[in-house]
């Protein structure tokens, strides 16, 4: 059974067509993407499927009682309540039965009640716990935790929190909802990478479905099942995760345009054939087959070659036949001359980097490196060294210093202690996260002009061209110029400075998908070292030789000599080592003499003593549990385990409390 269908769906502002002709239906359970341009109308589609915007065309049909959660991409959260209370809003029914519970309780302390509170109670009370009425405070803070909320901002205002963390609470609220469909547009733009595997994690074992818009690559492979591929025509569906998708894409096109080549050449020879029969014995043949060829490229020119394809010639003669005239033998011919490859292929950058000169095989190499400002320390990089060729990818949570990081290799920011090393011949280049290398009051020609003063205008407009600046856009100023848009314009600046070491403060960020792939390949053929800030793990994994990964707990750089995949592999496999050691002390304390029901004073004594040093592991572990889900392995049944296993150790504290209080109160009694 289908969530939500729609058909013939259409948008348009004015006189500009946003999309048309869309056509969807999102199964029970589905796990769906929509990719695509930056521009083709994707998160509006979202808001007219969601009920928020209306389409110009077309029908949207919702499932009876359907349950919807919907994240944009900017959250309004206005409310002076605190984080903690907008999660609790998800749990409204739940609360309500706690409170019910608690009055029947004081109701039961009357004799004269108390039959019928307690028969009351009883249903109640085990619908409650079904219902997870014991575990839903624990799964806040697992929620919230997972999506990098430390417990100092559980209760905080909203007011007080930024855009990003607004979004990030919302996100919060929608998943402890847990609604029929969650509808997310761009859910890990405001993530660090934790806390978009955390996500990854909570969707994959998600028993709800999902339709998502995300620029994250990494993310989609682990998340979805079926790829909607965007354009203004419609939508095309492809099946499976977004590796999946690009080989599929590329057999298509292949195919497509195989399809294109031989139908053409098979249309050309009908062509050869009226020439040649036109005025000859077979003349009638000839015009009957000129007729059928004016039809059929009618018929192109109104739908485009892969809309004939897709479609019986019957259907195409049913609506060309009316209207359609016979076209003149020079205007086939000029129609048919003109028919290009149909594959629509997304409008791409055409970037080019190079590196002229070659720089020491040593890049970088540090000593006792302290990263910071003054007073405040932010990781200690200790001794590491980047060659030639190298791609050093810096991970880590926000906040913890990988700009700081990039800045002091720069020479802006001073160390707090130790040196860096550059190597010799080098010449760098440096994108920046925030752009504040574009001066927001010039434009894009004179942006360009800036590093090439040389260039000439016209030669200005063909290559902002390539970064798909056209017409009088490249008279435009920076300021006016979306994130998207600065990020081309950027990376437009950098190809033109001939680096042999690249500084990349998240590049990938605004760019829609084809822009990713293309800066992917660009950088995999670079024929210099690159220093990589960012979350796009994909790219990561594709460029990266070295993994420094921040950690902010121990405010630590840790270097690791391989690819993502490699680090990850060994991060989780090291996991999994400390949890079996943390069983096995567990089933330790589990076989320690629990208290029995006659102490002398001396085993109350000990066992109060033991009980402490029991209450403070099990803080410890639970401490670590947080931490770990934070961070959580990439298998979902762990994470799940994980979850299960915070819940136990918490209630296992919670016992050892009671225990500690009760004979603590009997030690005090007798004293």
């Amino acid at each position: 059974m289908s969530l939500i269908t729609a058909s013939g769906l259409a948008k348009s502002f004015g006189p500009d067509d946003i999309f048309f002709n869309v056509a969807l239906s999102i199964p029970r359970g589905a796990r769906i993407a929509i990719v695509g341009p930056n521009g083709v109308g994707k998160t509006t589609l979202l808001r007219i499927l969601v009920g928020l915007d209306e389409a110009s065309s077309g029908v949207v049909h919702r499932a009876r009682g359907l349950t919807i959660g919907y994240l944009p991409q900017e959250a309004k959260l206005t409310a002076a309540h605190s984080l903690w209370e907008e999660c609790l809003f998800a749990f409204a029914d739940l609360r309500a039965h706690e409170s019910e519970l608690a009055r029947l309780e004081a109701v039961m302390s009357d004799p004269g009640q108390a039959e019928e509170a307690l028969e009351r109670y009883g249903p109640l009370q085990e619908a409650f716990e079904r219902q997870g009425g014991y575990t839903y405070e624990t799964r806040i803070r697992h929620t919230l935790g997972g999506l990098g909320f430390d417990e100092g901002d559980f209760h905080r205002p909203l007011a007080q929190l930024s855009g990003g963390e607004r979004t990030r609470a919302l996100l919060a609220r929608l998943l402890l909802s847990d609604p029929d469909l969650l509808i997310l547009d761009e859910p890990t733009n405001h993530l660090d990478i934790a806390a978009v595997e955390w996500l990854e994690g909570y969707l994959s074992s998600w028993d709800g479905t999902a339709l998502l818009v995300s620029h994250d690559r990494y993310f989609l492979d682990r998340v979805v099942d079926n790829i909607w591929e965007m354009s203004r025509a419609g939508i095309e569906v492809y099946r499976g995760n977004y590796s999946a998708y690009v080989e599929q894409r590329q057999e298509r096109w292949q195919l497509r345009q195989q399809n294109f080549e031989a139908e053409k050449e098979r249309l050309e020879k009908d062509l050869d054939y009226i020439r040649r029969n036109i005025a000859g014995q077979n003349t009638l043949q000839a015009k009957g087959r000129l007729k059928r060829l004016s039809r059929y490229l009618d018929a192109i020119e109104k739908g485009g070659f892969q809309a004939v394809q897709d479609r019986k010639w019957s259907e195409i003669t049913a609506e060309t036949g009316a209207s359609s005239q016979m076209m003149s033998l020079e205007e086939v011919t000029r129609r048919l001359r003109a028919l290009r490859d149909p594959v629509r292929r997304p409008p791409i950058l055409k970037l080019n980097l190079k590196a002229e000169q070659r720089s020491g095989e040593i890049v970088l190499r540090t000593s006792g490196l302290v990263v910071g400002y003054p007073g405040e320390e932010l990781f200690r990089a200790g001794d590491i060294e980047l060659r030639r060729l190298e791609c050093a990818a810096v991970i880590g949570p926000n906040g913890a210093g990988k700009t700081t990081f990039l800045k002091t290799i720069l020479e802006k920011i001073e160390p707090v202690a130790g040196e860096i090393s550059l190597g010799a011949s080098l010449q760098i280049g440096y994108f920046a996260q925030a752009h504040e290398d574009l001066n927001p009051q010039r434009t894009l020609v004179e942006e360009i002009e800036s590093v090439a003063p040389a260039m000439l205008l016209a030669d200005v407009r063909d290559y902002l061209a390539r970064f798909l600046f056209t017409g009088e856009d490249v008279f435009r100023k920076v300021a006016t110029l979306s994130g998207g848009e600065r990020g081309r314009l950027a990376l437009a600046k950098l190809a033109l400075m001939d680096a042999n070491l690249l500084l990349l403060d998240e590049p990938t960020n605004h760019l829609d998908i084809p822009s990713q792939e293309i800066l992917q390949g660009v950088l995999a053929d670079y024929q210099g070292t690159i220093i990589l800030v960012s979350h796009d793990r994909y790219l990561i994994d594709a460029l990266a030789s070295q993994i420094w990964d921040i950690d902010e707990a121990n405010q630590a750089l840790r270097v690791f000599r391989g690819s993502y995949s490699q680090y990850r592999a060994q991060r989780d496999a090291e996991r999994e080592t400390e949890e079996a050691s943390w069983q096995e002390a567990r089933t330790n304390h589990r076989q320690r003499q629990v208290a029995r029901p006659q102490m002398s004073d001396y085993q109350r004594r000990m066992r109060l003593n033991e009980l402490e040093e029991e209450i403070a592991y099990l803080e410890n572990r639970l401490a670590e549990l947080s931490n770990i889900l934070r961070n959580p392995p990439s298998d979902p049944q762990r994470v799940q385990q994980l979850g299960e296993d915070y819940v136990d150790v918490e209630n296992e504290i919670n016992s050892l409390l009671e225990d500690w209080e009760r004979l603590q109160s009997t030690q005090e009694k007798i004293l």
